[in-house]
């Protein structure tokens, strides 16, 4: 048989038919880009003023913020109060 080659020296055969296209191909591409916010976010985000990250965009976050602490205290007080109801044995 002699010597052959390990490694087939044939291109492997393509697995889908399809060409690939670029992004700036693609239908709508332009107008994506022209939307990135994510600049514009980065400068809020970074600026060193001393306010924490889920605080910087102002009155929104400030009322996710105080939403969210509001249920959660409210939440755990209702949690305490149904364990203690439930810890107290029933009168017949």
């Amino acid at each position: 048989q002699g010597l052959k080659p390990i490694v087939s020296t044939e291109s492997p055969a393509p697995i889908f038919g399809t060409t690939s296209k670029l992004a700036s191909d693609l239908p709508g591409a332009d107008s994506f880009l022209a939307n990135n916010k994510v600049p514009d976010l980065q400068k809020i985000f970074q600026k060193a003023d001393g306010v924490p990250v889920h605080l910087k965009r102002g009155v929104p976050d400030k009322l996710l913020y105080r939403t969210t602490m509001a249920l959660t205290i409210g939440g755990t007080i209702y949690c305490l109060i149904a364990l203690y109801m439930a810890s107290q044995p029933r009168h017949q």
